[in-house]
């Protein structure tokens, strides 16, 4: 299995990070896609790549919940590291509006901008919404030329909506809230085209069940997997085989 997007480069990951690892490789996670998030993560997002370079591949963007009055600045240096290194995906971006509208203009821009970036290099977008699928959506189809790829990580809406990603040619990227009692989901998963599905942690975010509200971590990703192998009354093998194969064809992973 891969984990497409995971932040094990995170300070809540200092302590234990090898072990982190390990406990992936022992359920059969081999590989782990990071997402980057503003300029801060760059530095130790890349040390953990430098550190499992088998195992992880980099992402760059600038997540829309660090967008403020310099996102000028702070998209230059962004685009200047596609010059310096080979990147998997653009990516964490997207639009946030659950804590904060006030930079909603400036998080339009941003995502607009690192679009262009994604059809000018060839390369995925990882879109974060939250509080915002439609407003993501009608922007992407106001984009969409026809090579715009990726995923709408952490997807947790409607069939509709997810019908209305899987047109646009994007995947869904389903993790722990898979597996709230509560979530919906239960509902959602079974009309899924798993050809449009991949699976993901978001850690040290949204722990699945049994370990919500903990520190989350990729070894935890078989239980989203078997969650969704129960919904849809086929095997975990299964699962694993259907998202592994559409999540290295997205990020054009050997």
């Amino acid at each position: 299995m891969i984990d497409s997007h995971a932040h094990i480069y995170a300070t809540e990951f200092d302590d234990d990070r090898d072990q982190v690892v390990q406990r992936a490789l022992a359920v059969g996670i081999n590989k782990i896609l990071l997402p980057n998030i503003d300029l801060d993560s760059i530095a130790p997002m890349l040390a953990t790549q430098a550190r499992y370079p088998d195992i992880c591949h980099s992402m760059m963007g600038l997540h829309p919940c660090y967008v403020n009055d310099n996102i000028e600045q702070d998209l230059a240096v962004i685009r200047q590291w596609f010059n310096q290194h080979q990147f998997i995906a653009v990516g964490e971006i997207g639009i946030d509006l659950y804590w904060d509208k006030t930079y909603q203009q400036q998080q339009e821009l941003a995502f607009r901008t690192q679009l262009q970036w994604a059809k000018e290099l060839n390369l995925p977008v990882v879109i974060h919404t939250r509080d915002s699928i439609d407003q993501t959506l009608e922007i992407l189809q106001q984009e969409q030329d026809g090579s715009l790829r990726g995923v709408f990580h952490c997807f947790g809406g409607t069939i509709e909506q997810a019908n209305a990603i899987n047109q646009l040619g994007f995947h869904l990227g389903l993790g722990g809230v898979s597996t709230f009692k509560n979530g919906g989901m239960d509902k959602v998963i079974p009309h899924l085209d798993l050809d449009f599905v991949i699976l993901e942690t978001d850690c040290p975010y949204l722990a699945p069940t049994p370990h919500r509200g903990k520190r989350n971590e990729p070894s935890f990703m078989a239980l989203v997997a078997q969650r969704i192998a129960d919904l849809r009354e086929i095997s975990v093998e299964q699962v694993s085989a259907i998202t592994r194969l559409n999540t290295q064809q997205l990020f054009n992973l050997k």
